[in-house]
């Protein structure tokens, strides 16, 4: 069967001639066809993601065009404007990708509204939502090496496609060929019978409008003389992060110049995640080089930011995604209550395997803090929940320690852009009273107790990759360790129970240990990996680190 898919790729009129050396190369290399054409990759809440290449299990125009008939196919179903938002990334093929989409879903008679220029994944959603779409498409990869590209599909409310209605979607991209079975006519056709039209500035100003006015303290940073280094890692931040920043009256921003332009071979770091030193290394340089107070460097599809703040001694040191969760929450609830503008019952929301500092820093303001599942579209969840009660003010804030946050119902995405411009706000204001952001953290640790939070992984690369992860997590289930590294388990919360946790089912094991600690294992949901998450607390950083380290060497034998 993937023998005849790939002869069939072979023919004569393959549109994408990029295909066609790499099909040549593969002839009569049956593991390398197998690997091409006998899997085909899923789509699911998160979409599609996958190497650029020939094949079922690449990303191809092929692929797009299927994903988007079975897209199109629900979309017709679903009454409502038939419009779909579409944007896309810096990213090899993105633009491609977008326009191949575009194509696929006019000649099915869906309207499209796409992005002129690459824009992030939060003005997708908030696109979306602005004109009443029937879905999203944003086309990205999000922080993946270069190698790859994926499709994320949004529902009507701007957040990432429900279980229900992505299986709909992947039972009619099962039915369509995936090289004759999508309609298709070309972008320029779509555009002249103007069922093809571009985003709106209106919309455009609306998305930044809606993130400025969630300033905590407006006009703060006008006068404040914050000093920043700014890196898209080459990715669709730069225009929405500096008109963001300098509407604030943040002028004074440095862009990291191998990092500034949109280049998805990201040829200054393999791996674009903001998440690790060394996507952040060049803008540390030039940081230290200009005497900044912070660093900031957003990923491709800029809904994630890292930062780097400036320590009292003139060093940098890095933030994590669970410590800028925290500060930020902090921040938004002080400065909100001191300005009056803290709604009545906050709420705030962030991801089981976030910290639980977050918890005791919203009990101290009075705000409630709701558990989710990992997956941003489960904030965006308790987001609409609140919104068809009628309170949607009440949402204040959300995070996960994936370095995603938002705040404001405007969009149901993590979203860079609001998150950049807080945080500059908040070193803005620290560096006014005569503190900083890395002194306002050890005041948080020495009120609320040192909490290390610390995320290891295991990759399972190949065919087999997904077998041996699910092989894992059936052995931990049927075998559930009594003790982890010496301290012993009091309780196991099996998220594949919703009769239990009161959540959806998902492939979550959580670990309370004896002394409070917590060990979370769950496969990721995006690449072949398994994640460790690990929360200690000590006296001290050393103390906590060195409790983490023993129960990290003590999971290595059942998951390496």
């Amino acid at each position: 069967m993937y023998q005849d898919d790939y002869r069939r790729s072979l023919s004569p009129s393959l549109e994408d001639a990029d295909l066609k050396p790499e099909l040549q190369r593969i002839a009569g290399n049956d593991d390398e066809i197998k690997d091409r054409f006998a899997v085909a990759l899923k789509f699911g809440t998160a979409g599609l993601r996958g190497v650029l290449g020939a094949g079922t299990n690449r990303m191809n125009i092929y692929v797009v065009r299927q994903a988007t008939q079975g897209l199109a196919n629900w979309v017709k179903t679903q009454g409502g404007n038939q419009l779909v938002a579409i944007s896309y990334d810096s990213r090899l093929k993105s633009d491609i990708f977008a326009k191949t989409a575009a194509g696929v879903l006019a000649t099915n008679g869906i309207r499209v509204r796409i992005y002129d220029a690459l824009m992030p994944v939060p003005a997708l959603s908030f696109a979306t939502r602005y004109y009443q779409c029937n879905a999203g498409i944003m086309v990205t990869a999000s922080h993946n090496p270069a190698k790859y590209n994926g499709y994320k599909a949004y529902g009507p409310d701007g957040c990432q496609m429900t279980d229900d209605a992505a299986a709909i979607v992947y039972a009619e991209i099962l039915k369509t060929d995936v090289l004759t079975g999508a309609k298709y006519i070309s972008f320029a056709e779509g555009v002249e019978n103007g069922l093809i039209r571009f985003v709106g500035d209106d919309c455009k100003k609306a998305f930044y409008e809606a993130i400025e006015a969630r300033q905590v303290r407006p006009g703060l940073c006008k006068t404040a003389g914050l000093k920043l280094v700014y890196s898209p890692l080459n990715g669709s931040g730069l225009v929405p992060v500096t008109q963001v920043l300098n509407d604030i009256g943040i002028e004074d921003i440095t862009i990291v110049p191998d990092q500034e332009y949109p280049n998805g071979y990201f040829t200054t770091c393999s791996y674009p995640n903001p998440e690790i030193y060394a996507a952040l290394e060049q803008g540390l340089k030039l940081a230290e080089q200009t005497g900044a107070d912070l660093m900031l460097a957003t990923d491709p599809d800029a809904d994630r930011v890292g930062i780097a703040m400036k320590c009292p001694d003139g060093s940098y040191e890095l933030v994590s995604g669970n410590e800028m969760g925290v500060l930020l929450l902090d921040y938004i609830c002080a400065g909100r209550i001191e300005k009056g503008t803290m709604p009545q019952n906050p709420v705030a929301v962030k991801s089981i395997v976030s910290t639980p500092l977050a918890d005791a820093v919203a009990a101290h303001y009075g705000v409630e803090m709701r558990n989710v599942l990992t997956g941003f579209k489960w904030i965006g969840d308790q987001i609409a929940s609140l919104e068809a009660a009628g309170e949607v003010d009440r949402f204040i804030f959300g995070f996960e320690e994936s370095y995603g946050y938002l705040a404001g119902p405007y969009v149901r995405d993590k979203d860079a852009v609001i998150a950049s411009m807080l945080i500059c706000e908040m070193a803005a204001y620290y560096r006014s009273i005569g503190s900083s952001i890395k002194e306002h953290l050890e005041e948080l640790y020495a009120q609320y107790g040192r909490y290390l939070n610390k995320v290891d992984s295991f990759e399972f690369p190949g065919l087999t990759g997904m077998d041996k992860m699910s092989s894992i997590m059936q052995g931990l289930r049927d075998n559930p360790p009594a003790e982890i590294g010496g301290y012993k388990v009091t309780k196991v919360t099996d998220y594949q129970k919703p009769e239990e946790t009161g959540l959806p089912a998902a492939n979550v094991l959580i670990y309370a240990l004896e002394g409070g600690a917590t060990t979370v294992v769950r496969p990721s949901g995006t690449e072949p990996k398994i994640k460790t998450y690990f929360t200690t607390l000590g006296k001290d950083v050393t103390e906590a680190q060195a409790q983490k380290d023993q129960l990290a060497e003590a999971l290595k034998p059942i998951l390496a």
